[in-house]
């Protein structure tokens, strides 16, 4: 008898979020509101941050942020082939220019020694580089130190892309209180989702407060703060032409428990990690968690990304995930590299090799799933999928 498929992601919904969006859909107020100021609230405690914006995406979130810190067109920003398009297309926005640095092959996150040389490369050529934007790839933190220090070096503003990154911390030190902003996801695949919506965090009151005037339409004033009052309260001032990002308190409703069931969520999937690290020790592939953490970090294991040791197999990655899928398993690969992409190779004159860290992870890497709705059966499927494929597949 076939087994029922296993999905490669699936949220973790419960009956505490139904019930706060059916009282949202009661109450009558749908759009940015207050539980979306409730979220806020609760999001900028969890984190530790003075001040947070709720979204709605994560690409809103980069957008907005690099907007407060004034970047301009023919700027630079330094950041990594090995993410999703959005984190460098938020940068052509403005008709500015993403600077690639390539990869820590251990980890997937930016090599802060590539990062140097290109950031002093382009400096030297005549490019204004303004702002480094890192991605902390499957959960794990970036190593913040050394881009601290670059931004020093350089006078760079750090604007994180922590999509995957929550709950996550780089030694004693939050991932959302680190650099100048930080910008969260809540699409429906993140470690915390509301299906859609996004969310920065930020120390400094002056890019809370343009986030605030530009995430609706650049107007002085939210509009739950002007339809929420009982005596006259119509007026506001456009003082900026913003954008239409705000987050609806239906998204908002899901976002307040789902932040609740946070660590709760983040504790089942770095269980999982460890039963798949068990399950693949000795295989013909290299596991995530080979490169420690530094002392007091946190990992969400948004992802776990296996690394297959080609040389090992006589199949190749493409062909290892159509036969998980096979025996029931979905998976995904993260990611394609920027540069190989027609718009990105095309636009910026890049090679494959131009960045062959990425490019190797790319060709070796597969995602399993790995979320807090999988039971430990499925796990146990997932492992012993894994080890009888490369059982029959070693050279």
């Amino acid at each position: 008898m076939r087994q029922k498929f296993i999905p490669f992601a699936s949220p973790s919904i419960g009956e505490e979020e139904i019930a706060e969006v059916v009282d949202s859909l009661r109450s009558g107020w749908l759009t940015t509101g207050p539980k979306a100021k409730r979220f806020e609230e609760d999001f900028s405690k969890a984190v530790g941050a003075p001040y947070a914006m709720a979204v709605n995406s994560g690409t809103a979130a980069m957008h907005l942020s690099l907007e407060a810190i004034g970047l301009s067109e023919g700027d630079y920003v330094l950041t990594t082939p090995y993410a999703f398009t959005a984190t460098a297309e938020v940068i052509r926005y403005f008709n500015a220019h993403p600077l690639f640095a390539d990869v820590d092959p251990d980890t997937g996150n930016i090599d802060p020694t590539k990062a140097d040389a290109a950031i002093g490369k382009a400096m030297a050529g005549g490019k204004k580089v303004r702002a480094i934007l890192p991605v902390h790839f499957a959960g794990r933190a970036c190593p913040m130190d050394e881009l601290l220090a670059l931004s020093r070096k350089y006078l760079l503003k750090i604007v994180e892309d922590a999509a995957h990154a929550f709950p996550c911390g780089w030694g004693k030190q939050t991932v959302g209180t680190i650099g100048d902003l930080t910008c969260f996801s809540f699409y429906v695949t993140k470690p915390i989702a509301t299906g859609e919506g996004g969310m920065v965090t930020t120390a400094d009151e002056e890019y809370a407060r343009r986030i605030r005037i530009m995430r609706l339409h650049g107007i002085s004033r939210d509009i739950w703060d002007r339809s929420s009052s009982e005596s006259p309260n119509w007026r506001y001032e456009v003082i900026a032409p913003g954008y239409k990002y705000n987050m609806t308190d239906i998204a908002a409703s899901i976002g307040i428990h789902q932040l609740r069931k946070a660590e709760i969520f983040r504790s089942r999937r770095e269980a999982i990690a460890k039963r798949y690290d068990e399950g693949f020790r000795g295989l013909p592939v290299r596991l995530p968690s080979e490169k420690e953490l530094p002392p007091g970090s946190t990992h969400s294991w948004h992802l776990y990304v296996l690394r297959l040791n080609a040389e090992q197999l006589r199949i190749t990655r493409d062909r290892f995930i159509e036969l998980l899928a096979e025996r029931g398993i979905g998976a995904s690969v993260h990611f394609i590299p920027l540069h190989l992409h027609p718009y990105w190779r095309d636009r910026y004159r890049l090679k494959p090799e131009d960045f062959p860290m990425a490019l190797d992870l790319y060709r070796r890497c597969v995602s399993l799933p790995i979320y807090p709705g999988l039971s430990d059966e499925q796990v146990e499927r997932v492992v012993n999928a894994v080890k009888g494929i490369l059982a029959e597949n070693s050279r």
